[in-house]
């Protein structure tokens, strides 16, 4: 399979039709080879506009909708970045091709190592790859200029708001029901403001469900 030319065809159907206006994330996503970041059975769809999975609950987010937050977050190339639920680590490859640096957050070790291994194949050299708790994220490498959520989750966590630089901007969808919304917050000093944007259906992650709640 040529991936090449299917990454062309991603780029000019999906990214460049879906009000994607940032050059960096339109080079950015015609360079890194999403097909790196799958399992070997899910190459020959690596460019589909979907999300796809890659086993224990994860998944590698739709490519129009991870295009979609990168562009909320107003990435520039001084900027320190972190992705919560690296997922394999495509998300936090192409957010390496515009920002100075990426700390890749996942939980599970064996994807943390997958992700590690992708990086190297595909010549990604300034992203750091960390194994912990997601909801805590990783204030060690803070405050972050970006912090990119890998996945939906029903709510944001506080502690990952905190991780944010004065000026930051963390990008999520955020989910409860069926349909959730594309959503950048913003710190300015000790304050945080949201703002909805776009509707979108991308997979919860693991251990950022919706609480049950009790009725008495």
């Amino acid at each position: 399979m040529d991936f090449a030319a299917a990454r062309r065809t991603m780029v000019d159907s999906q990214i460049k039709t879906g009000a994607i206006t940032d050059p960096m994330i339109v080079e950015a996503m015609g360079a890194v080879p999403r097909e790196a970041f799958l399992p070997e059975a899910r190459r020959a769809v690596a460019y589909v506009d979907d999300d796809l999975p890659i086993g224990k609950g994860r998944f590698v987010m739709e490519p129009l909708i991870l295009a979609r937050l990168l562009q909320l977050a107003e990435v520039q190339p001084t900027d320190k970045a972190l992705v919560v639920g690296a997922n394999g680590g495509y998300s936090a490859a192409v957010l390496a091709r515009m920002a100075a640096s990426v700390v890749a957050l996942d939980s599970d070790r064996e994807l943390s190592a997958a992700a590690g291994g992708a990086f190297a194949l595909a010549g990604v050299a300034n992203v750091q790859v960390v194994t912990g708790d997601l909801a805590a994220g990783h204030a060690a490498g803070g405050p972050y200029d970006v912090i990119l959520m890998g996945g939906g989750v029903a709510e944001i966590p506080g502690s990952l708001k905190l991780q944010l630089a004065d000026g930051g901007r963390l990008v999520a969808i955020v989910r409860d029901g069926p349909v959730g919304r594309g959503v950048v917050v913003e710190r300015v000093g000790a304050a945080f403001g949201a703002v909805e944007h776009f509707d979108a259906v991308t997979p919860v992650l693991p251990g950022f469900e919706k609480r049950a709640s009790f009725v008495f």
